[in-house]
């Protein structure tokens, strides 16, 4: 992936510029850097909501990309979505500039670590690495965390430790888990998912299985034993191995397992026949209780005090932009998740469903055409539960509009299946739409990992003014 061979370790106290400056990882190794003493500058295509927080830091942030953003750095660190022809990567190779991945940068900074754990799965990375960081911190066992997502708890989406263990999410995308030197791995689930560059999910599992082989024969590989793919290709790992999950038969999973009428589970947790404590949870969702399960595996691995960290999960409520309650709208309750696929707005929309008092409002964002084209008859359905559902237009990102595929085709495929859908395109129709029609006691959830986010900001600034 890298296009010269160069170590972050080789350039501390000089210039690092990082192009998309502004993404949920990006913008955390930005501030890492920054703290580790390196001079940061950065840029992105918009004024994105991280932004703030990456110049805050101390970073220096343009707005575009253009060549002369590059003058003077001694390295270059690009997103995966900042192409060949990027003007800025173009303009460093003119120059000899070297350049890494935004992965391999990841990879280099957890290189060493006695722990490098890498969480990975299509659904539930920030969720459970924001969960078992919360618990290492309370602790006291002081990691070092880097996540695509923002922890109150860590204040912001990374944190330097000074201990030997180092959390990452492990992102799948472009492969890009494969630059990681792990010794240990959570995986939640092997699901379809970026087939803009996988064939298939065989072709998906088989990488899996490859992030798997990464791991040494003292490592420690802790897997999903409910989801079969998971499974079959743990069973190939040389190191030590752990389950986790629903069943009996997994290491480590759940007894006396209840759910109240908002979705908030209670279990006692056993590890390898041993109880080890009691949890309620504080997120909503069966899915997250997989979640807490995998995160409590880890933290009995990495031998924690079992009956605290039980106590922990139980005070997470969530890292920002997962289910995120936003602000009120005509009495209706306003909320944000960043479930860009089927599968992941199917599980948001199943907690809004028992929080929900009246009318249950989907505000869909499908993010890039290839995923859209993908998961095409899955997008029909996935919002069945709710009783109205809005989409908007496609959120491009890194892609091109090929002009055969728009969100009109989403909507008229829905009502095929029974769905009361409706194209809103824009932010402002989108808005006019939820003023016009939520009344008390509904709730209205925005889903997408696109700019769907802002659409909730914007409401938030127009009854702040009309208020005042």
């Amino acid at each position: 992936m890298t296009q010269v061979q160069a170590n972050i370790r080789d350039y501390r106290g000089k210039r690092v510029h990082m192009i998309g400056i502004g993404g949920s990882s990006m913008s955390g190794l930005a501030r890492m850097l920054v703290e580790k003493g390196y001079q940061v500058t950065g840029s992105d295509r918009t004024e994105g909501y991280l932004i703030g927080s990456v110049r805050d830091c101390g970073a220096t942030v343009m707005i575009g990309h253009r060549a002369e953003n590059v003058h003077g750095a001694d390295l270059v660190v690009y997103t995966g979505a900042a192409g060949e022809d990027n003007p800025e990567r173009a303009e460093a190779r003119r120059l000899g500039i070297p350049q890494i991945e935004r992965s391999v940068l990841l990879g280099q900074l957890m290189e060493g670590f006695p722990w490098s754990v890498g969480i990975c799965g299509a659904h539930g990375k920030t969720t459970t690495t924001s969960m078992l960081s919360q618990m290492l911190v309370e602790l006291g066992m002081d990691p070092s965390v880097h996540i695509g997502g923002v922890l109150d708890a860590i204040g912001g989406s990374t944190r330097i430790g000074k201990s030997g263990i180092f959390l990452a999410e492990a992102c799948e995308f472009r492969r890009s888990f494969l630059e990681m030197k792990p010794t240990m791995e959570l995986v939640l689930n092997i699901d379809a998912d970026h087939l803009d560059c996988y064939r298939d999910i065989d072709e998906i599992e088989e990488t899996f299985g490859t992030f798997m082989n990464l791991l040494p024969e003292d490592g420690v590989l802790i897997g999903n034993g409910d989801d079969v793919r998971v499974l079959r290709r743990m069973l190939k790992a040389k190191c030590r191995k752990v389950t986790f999950g629903f069943e009996k038969g997994n290491d480590v999973h759940p007894e006396d397992l209840t759910e109240d009428a908002e979705g908030y589970a209670s279990f006692r947790l056993v590890c390898e026949g041993e109880e080890k404590g009691a949890v309620h949870m504080g997120v909503p969702g069966m899915f997250n209780v997989k979640n807490a399960l995998a995160s409590l595996a880890a933290a009995w691995v990495l031998q924690a005090d079992m009956e605290k960290a039980c106590g922990i999960a139980g005070k997470f409520i969530g890292a920002h932009r997962r289910f995120e309650k936003t602000g009120e709208l005509n009495g209706a309750e306003l909320f944000h998740d960043y479930g860009h696929n089927p599968e992941e707005m199917k599980n948001a929309l199943s907690i809004a469903r028992k929080r929900c008092k009246g009318r249950l409002v989907a505000v869909m964002q499908p993010h890039t055409f290839s995923r859209v084209r993908a998961l095409f008859d899955e997008y029909l359905t996935c919002t069945g539960v709710a009783d109205v559902t809005l989409v908007t237009d496609i959120c491009a990102a890194r892609e091109k509009d090929p002009g055969d595929l728009h969100s009109g085709m989403l909507v008229d495929g829905m009502k095929e299946h029974g769905i009361d859908a409706h194209w809103t395109p824009s932010f402002d129709d989108t808005e006019k739409w939820l003023r016009e029609n939520l009344r008390p006691g509904d709730l209205a959830i925005t889903m997408g990992c696109g700019d769907i986010n802002m659409l909730n900001q914007q409401i938030r600034e127009h009854e702040a003014a009309a208020q005042g």
